[in-house]
């Protein structure tokens, strides 16, 4: 007998797997986050809740991987044209909220964040820092260029680009995501932060 057979039949990523699709299945059902428990999410996935258990201490734990699951990395920039990256960063969020799950999960989060601080932390530490920092990015690049003026607040023009598409994800859940809906938001903030023709 081997060591690895001594200590255990290796993890079981189908296991895994099945456990994280069903706690997805249960969010985008509108299941209340305070409510899902291991012992139900176990039972949904046709799962012995020892078998949770032993990959995830907790449901925390488990709705960390979770929440990893649904994300995807910011798209790569061109870098030709400040508008033009926030075109692209800006249509990446509105794909996401257009996918049920990645808004589910957001919505989740969002709606038990005094209940679960880890959750939030978490949430705000891997996907919503790594979104404002490459639009900050982008900004700090058209003040340089003189794109955008220089007495703008970055820290607030990073909220005026990414807030009108993230309220309608999260507090307007029946509004739209139309089409060139990313184009009209980085215009219209744009056409306020450009530095004024002279001449």
């Amino acid at each position: 007998m081997t060591t690895a057979e001594r200590r255990g039949r290796p993890r079981n990523a189908a296991v895994d797997t099945a456990v994280v699709e069903t706690v997805l299945r249960l969010l985008e059902e509108g299941a209340p986050l305070g409510r899902l428990s291991i012992e139900g999410i176990a039972r949904a996935a046709g799962v012995g809740k020892a078998t949770v258990y032993r990959r995830w201490p907790g449901k925390e734990d488990l709705l960390l991987d979770v929440m990893r699951s649904v994300e995807e990395e910011v798209p790569e920039l061109r870098g030709t044209s400040v508008r033009d990256d926030l075109v692209v960063l800006l249509e990446f969020l509105r794909r996401r909220g257009l996918a049920k799950r990645s808004s589910a999960v957001l919505r989740a989060v969002l709606t038990e964040v005094r209940s679960h601080p880890r959750l939030w932390k978490e949430y705000q530490d891997t996907v919503i820092q790594a979104r404002q920092d490459a639009v900050r990015v982008v900004l700090q690049r058209g003040r340089a260029t003189g794109e955008i003026r220089a007495d703008v607040d970055l820290e607030l023009l990073t909220d005026l680009f990414t807030g009108p598409m993230l309220a309608r994800v999260v507090l307007h859940e029946w509004q739209e995501l139309p089409e060139g809906l990313a184009e009209r938001i980085v215009d219209t903030v744009l056409e306020g932060v450009r530095p004024s023709a002279t001449g």
